[in-house]
């Protein structure tokens, strides 16, 4: 396995994938790394919908003007959503349960991808959020907020690792700001 620092160095937003599947005890590892994330008071407000349908992920690629197309080519879509009315650090919890699937997606070398949803419109000209659009393809109940997709897949493209050097050291304030 991989060191921590170096999984994170390694980790990049893969917007391009190949057309190979991902494997099920894949899709369960990256499920488990989701449940284990941590989460406010333990409450676990979030839920996953997990989509391997390529029609239902071509539509859900129009959920944005911009920065949701790699779901047409994407064998994987994650879709994290929460309750809000079981704990007000929600979107905390999604987040971090998001990484958690962004990291081990990389540590099972696949390439992955955020893509935001939570207050986000279809179109910059659209009275239809993305949310609105989403719940929709995938019947997602209206008392789930839904935050964002991550798109998972064998990567088609290569991205050089973080360059530690280049990390903005100067935004790291020790004791006092």
């Amino acid at each position: 396995m991989t060191d921590f620092l170096e999984l994170a160095r390694q980790r990049r937003s893969i917007r391009k994938y190949t057309e190979q599947p991902v494997e099920p005890e894949k899709i369960e590892k990256l499920m488990q790394a989701a449940l284990m994330s941590p989460a406010g008071k333990r409450l676990n407000p979030w839920e996953f919908v997990v989509v391997t349908d390529h029609d239902k992920l071509t539509e859900m690629a129009g959920c944005r003007t911009y920065g949701s197309s790699m779901l047409s080519g994407s064998p994987l879509g994650i879709v994290i959503c929460a309750d809000a009315s079981v704990s007000d650090t929600w979107k905390f919890d999604c987040a971090i349960a998001a990484e958690n699937i962004l990291l081990a997606a990389e540590d099972l070398g696949l390439g992955a991808c955020w893509v935001q949803v939570l207050d986000r419109m279809v179109k910059d000209d659209s009275e239809e959020t993305a949310e609105q659009l989403v719940r929709s393809l995938l019947n997602i109940p209206e008392h789930l907020s839904i935050v964002c997709i991550i798109s998972v897949g064998y990567k088609n493209e290569e991205r050089k690792p973080r360059e530690i050097d280049k990390l903005q050291y100067e935004k790291v304030h020790y004791g006092l700001y």
